[in-house]
């Protein structure tokens, strides 16, 4: 009997270990432009209209990082940095008007390669085949909220409906039908939404319509302290937000009006060209009485802007309650499959974003709104649940921690660090203690200049440098909202000068050779000059 109980619990204890060591599934559901501050888990201004149920089961299953932030805030340049696990300058794609390189190393290549099955559906946004994946569906460019079009391996094909659905759709009849059940998994479901021009699903017209969406505290910031980039910019909701074209009113296929920018971004007007009948037709019953309600208060000044934010942040949060539902219908058919207790599940997002916050919309600046990125993740029987993490982590760190999950090799070029010890509840003594952050796309849309800057855990500073001296300096523990640009001021001269050199340190560690020069003084008269993003002989 003895003898039969130690070679049952042998049995036992080996057919544990085996689950244990069982190559994981991963999940990883990115979005585009989701603020922390829009997920109820991250405690935001926004939580109390909670947009995101989901998202929130998630983190309370899982973990959740506060200090999460990406290297250059903006679509394109995020992403590859998450495929290579190199920062812009290294993996030469360092504004959205680059190409990214698929022949070089990136991680769903070295994951095939260690047997796994790897597929990618929605936005790429990288230009391009995409390479690393035995299946793929990507929307062209920025790709549309209806009807859209996909580049598949065998072809461009429309499907008919919300984009929202059809990408969540194609990464479930993967999960059911197309994936080889004898091989772990890197599923990747890469959503539009909540990206410009904030077009809901058709269920979702009326969502909020009872509400009043909170208003951020800074949503009146007139920038006096801070230093002049933030007063030369084009993304403010009072100035630069279209009315037409931007928030739909009156907006039809026929809509004729000239634009209120030379550089207005009109694809909310295209999309509406591709509806259905039936969706203009579900449209315009919903925003034709807000318009004509718009139209006979004629508001002005500040109530303008609040009611212009208000549409903003409605129809804002109404594209992430699309996200929050399919990412339900995600985990609902890991459950289904019995593949949720070994599929790790990842939720991010390529930045912050601004919504009404400083008076803004967009993203791009390295404060916290837009620098902030989301980071929630479930890893059945290895992230403890409901756990919040505070140590600093970026974008760059991804790749390494996909591989490591998978026990895959990690080449010693990539620039990040794997989160795996984290994940597992460990605090490592030489964790980093500040990130550096890089934005080249300038001058473009919105006029945000070229910067470059070190957060560390209390301090940030940042360094304008093509137009010279011009520098910010913020103490978030003093001045969370960074209102005050301490640079410069008495008292601060110490602290100014160890981030200075510790700037450069992370320049020198990360091998930062991009061009980082001071422009002629006409140049920068120029670009300070009103209408110069139209300007482009500028682009220099």
């Amino acid at each position: 009997m003895h003898r039969i109980y130690l070679l049952l619990s042998s049995f036992l204890f080996a057919t544990l270990s085996s689950l244990t060591a069982q190559t994981p599934n991963i999940l990883f559901i990115f979005t585009d432009d989701h603020a922390p501050h829009a997920i109820g888990a991250y405690n935001g201004f926004l939580k109390s209209v909670n947009p995101t149920p989901n998202i929130d089961q998630l983190a309370a299953e899982g973990m959740l990082f506060e200090k999460s932030f990406c290297t250059n805030s903006i679509c394109g340049p995020s992403r590859a940095v998450i495929m290579s696990g190199k920062h812009s300058h290294k993996n030469g794609f360092m504004n959205n008007g680059n190409a990214f390189d698929w022949d070089q190393q990136i991680f769903p290549k070295i994951l095939q390669k260690k047997g796994y099955q790897t597929a990618l559906y929605g936005k790429s946004h990288l230009k391009g085949k995409p390479q690393g994946f035995d299946d793929w569906k990507v929307l062209p460019g920025q790709g549309d909220y209806y009807n859209p079009f996909l580049i598949t391996p065998e072809g461009r094909v429309q499907v008919q409906g919300y984009c929202t659905d059809i990408v969540t759709d194609a990464a479930v009849n993967w999960l059911t039908s197309d994936r080889d059940p004898e091989k772990p998994f890197m599923l990747m479901v890469q959503h539009k939404a909540p990206h410009r021009c904030w077009m809901p699903a058709m269920r979702h017209l009326h969502l909020y319509d009872d509400i009043t969406i909170p208003e951020p505290s800074t949503l009146f910031d007139d920038w006096k302290d801070n230093a002049p980039p933030a007063r030369h910019q084009e993304l403010e909701i009072d100035r630069h937000m279209d009315l037409n074209y931007d928030l739909f009113v009156d907006l039809t296929p026929e809509f004729n009006q000239q634009p209120s920018q030379k550089r207005q971004d009109r694809s909310a007007w295209n999309n509406m060209k591709r509806m259905s009948a039936g969706q203009l037709k579900a449209w315009r019953a919903a925003y034709g009485p807000k318009d004509e309600a718009f139209h006979q208060a004629k508001l002005t000044g500040k109530d303008l802007v609040r009611w212009k934010y208000q549409r903003y942040a409605k129809n804002y949060l109404r594209c992430i309650k699309g996200v929050d539902e399919g990412i339900g219908r995600l985990r609902g058919t890991l459950t289904e499959l019995g593949l949720d207790e070994n599929t790790i599940v990842i939720y991010s997002s390529d930045q912050g974003f601004y919504i009404g916050d400083h008076g803004w919309y967009d993203k791009r600046w390295m404060y916290e709104e837009s620098l902030k990125m989301p980071f929630v993740i479930k890893w059945p029987g290895t992230t403890i649940p409901g756990s919040r993490s505070t140590h600093m982590i970026q974008n760059l760190d991804y790749a390494q921690t996909f591989l490591d999950m998978a026990n895959a090799p990690i080449p010693k070029d990539m620039q990040g660090r794997s989160l795996v010890p984290l994940l597992k509840g460990r605090n490592p003594d030489d964790w980093r203690t500040s990130i550096y952050y890089h934005y080249y796309e300038y001058p473009s849309v919105h006029m945000i200049p070229r910067h470059n800057g070190i957060r560390t855990t209390r301090y940030k500073l940042m360094n304008f440098y093509r137009f010279g001296d011009e520098w910010e300096l913020y103490d978030l523990e003093n001045d969370p909202e960074e209102l005050s640009n301490l640079y410069g001021k008495p008292g601060y001269d110490a602290i100014t000068a160890d981030l200075k050199k510790q700037l450069q340190g992370l320049v020198e560690k990360y091998e930062d050779d991009s061009i980082q020069d001071e422009k002629p003084e006409q140049w920068k008269k120029d670009m300070r000059t009103p209408g110069a993003s139209a300007r482009t002989n500028l682009n220099s």
